[in-house]
């Protein structure tokens, strides 16, 4: 399986909370894993909603 790397979508954000710094705005979740590693190891199938962010110009 490839590794989805949460940084590079447009869905994620990091959160001011110390406790749960990563969130995904797909799922609606913030968590102290990358949003993909908590949606694998709940479902057990990689991240679908995964969507690159724009390359900046």
């Amino acid at each position: 399986m490839k590794r989805i790397n949460c940084r590079r979508c447009q869905y994620y954000f990091v959160t001011w909370e110390a406790s749960q710094p990563h969130g995904c705005k797909a799922y609606g979740f913030k968590s102290k894993q990358l949003p993909s590693q908590v949606v694998f190891s709940s479902s057990g199938t990689p991240c679908s909603l995964f969507q690159e962010k724009p390359k900046a110009k």
